[in-house]
């Protein structure tokens, strides 16, 4: 099951420089994510400081898991904004 995730940046409670440690470490793990299968595709927000990712997942708990063990996440910097579950498109089925 595919699950879009929404993400921001904490940047109204930490400054860039709060930030700057973690970015390596971030990237580590959602480039192993990738690596894994679990992160289809991610891209950084347009419309604010965070990520749109679309996520591989047996479960809403297990996409949740996912993004929770984001280095950012677990430091309070990067919060959850959406986890929404998708389902296939029956327009492009056979008719």
């Amino acid at each position: 099951m595919q699950f879009l995730a929404l993400s921001r940046l904490c940047t109204d409670r930490y400054s860039d420089e709060d930030f700057a440690p973690l970015l390596e470490d971030e990237a580590q793990r959602a480039r192993t994510l990738y690596i894994e299968g679990s992160v289809r595709q991610i891209w950084y927000r347009g419309d604010k400081r965070g990520a749109c990712s679309i996520l591989e997942a047996d479960s809403e708990p297990a996409a949740r898991a996912m993004i929770e063990s984001l280095p950012l996440v677990k430091a309070g910097m990067l919060e959850l904004e959406h986890l929404v579950p998708l389902l296939p498109y029956r327009g492009f089925g056979p008719r």
